[in-house]
């Protein structure tokens, strides 16, 4: 694949759709990527109902901007995605998304469509190196071609969300559990991904990192201000460069790690041509990753040599444990859904209904806390966890 990743400065949103038009211009033109007449799905992150100033889903100017280059093509774009795992995919839940991060306007600014198709079918994989067959829903696999606008965040599980984890958006949002089930470990679920990344075959992917998500995201993270966009044909390149500028340690990155054990590149920087900047120009120095950068499961990462035996021993204490707070949760049932263990369940208090999580079946996944949108998942580690992060 092509390993060339193009790069543009971008400040702020206002600036976006003409950036955006430089970028893919470096990429030659959209009309090298979409012919008239064609369908085209805009792969966005839809993750949950967040506004766009809170950084939780592409941002609605970049959408816009896209879709505007594709009607000038003349192909017919069309926003899609599925949510996260603790929501259901209907067309009352994708309604209420798109109002809330601003997509209904963009669909309304742009000529784009908005996807309320929430059927999905099983297709069989028999290249896939781990899965074989995948649920994808139904939209993606009527579009004539993918463009994947993804989202640079934080991520509690997989250290990072960029250009190749955009694409777990195609499983339908209560299907996503399963795969957490089956796969519960990084390095696993990272190679679903890459089997997920080949079977979907986006044309191009385009990163939003003007404002990404730092901390522990991808939902409860912190805007942070990378302003930058960038562009490719290979997710994987733009993943590569992505963990350079918010300083993710190579040996956390599960996705470049699993790439490199089946000989897909890039999976290391000096492997990618960067077009349009210096990577030394690009690095946001103090961005902060999710606490649970890991090896394995939520487990604290860079154990010295004595820490290391001791692992398997104090697992349960060498993790972040999720707690909810009774007094943030006003007991949606998101994270009771996401669960992909059924570990969570909703408790009916004195004074009020509140979830309540089992240690005992908690397997560590985060995905209760990346779906709460009332920050009443906290993440908290024992004494023995903060020594071991020291």
């Amino acid at each position: 694949m092509d390993n060339r990743v193009y790069v543009i400065q971008c400040p702020d949103y206002g600036q976006a759709e003409e950036r955006l038009v430089q970028l893919v211009d470096l990429m030659g033109g959209m009309n090298s990527f979409v012919n008239k007449g064609e369908t085209i799905a805009l792969k966005v992150n839809l993750l949950r109902a967040g506004t766009p100033d809170e950084a939780v889903s592409t941002h609605p100017a970049v959408v816009s901007a896209v879709a505007r280059m594709v009607k000038k093509s003349g192909a017919e774009p069309v926003i899609v995605d599925s949510p996260g795992a603790g929501f259901r995919f209907t067309k009352k839940v994708l309604t209420k998304i798109y109002h809330t991060n601003g997509m209904a306007r963009a669909a309304d600014e742009s000529g784009a469509k908005l996807n309320f198709d929430t059927t999905f079918e099983i297709v069989s994989f028999p290249d896939g190196e781990l899965i074989k067959r995948f649920e994808i829903i139904t939209p993606i696999l009527r579009a004539d071609g993918i463009l994947n606008l993804c989202k640079l965040k934080s991520h509690t599980f997989a250290a990072m969300t960029g250009a190749v984890k955009n694409h777990f958006g195609v499983i339908p949002g209560r299907a996503k559990p399963g795969y957490h089930v089956k796969l519960m470990d990084t390095g696993r679920f990272a190679n679903m991904l890459l089997d997920l990344m080949n079977i979907v075959s986006s044309r191009i992917s385009i990163m939003d990192a003007v404002i990404a998500m730092e901390g522990d995201g991808p939902s409860g993270g912190d805007p942070k201000q990378v302003g930058v966009l960038l562009g490719g044909t290979n997710p994987l390149a733009l993943d590569v460069v992505a963990g350079e500028i918010i300083g993710l340690p190579r040996e956390s990155n599960p996705i470049l790690l699993e790439a490199e054990n089946r000989g897909m590149k890039p999976n290391h920087m000096d492997q990618v041509e960067l077009i349009g900047a210096d990577i030394s120009g690009l690095r946001s120095p103090d961005f902060k990753l999710p606490r649970t950068i890991c090896q394995g499961t939520g487990q604290a990462d860079h154990l010295t040599w004595w820490q290391r035996p001791l692992q398997p021993l104090f697992k349960d204490s060498l993790t972040l444990k999720p707690r909810i707070s009774k007094e943030k949760c006003i007991a949606c049932g998101a994270c009771h859904e996401a669960c992909p263990v059924k570990a969570i369940s909703m408790v009916k208090g004195r004074k009020k209904t509140y979830a309540q999580i089992d240690d005992e079946k908690c397997i560590r996944c985060y995905c209760c806390h990346e779906m709460c949108a009332d920050d009443a998942v906290i993440l908290r580690g024992s004494l023995l966890y903060r020594f071991a992060q020291r």
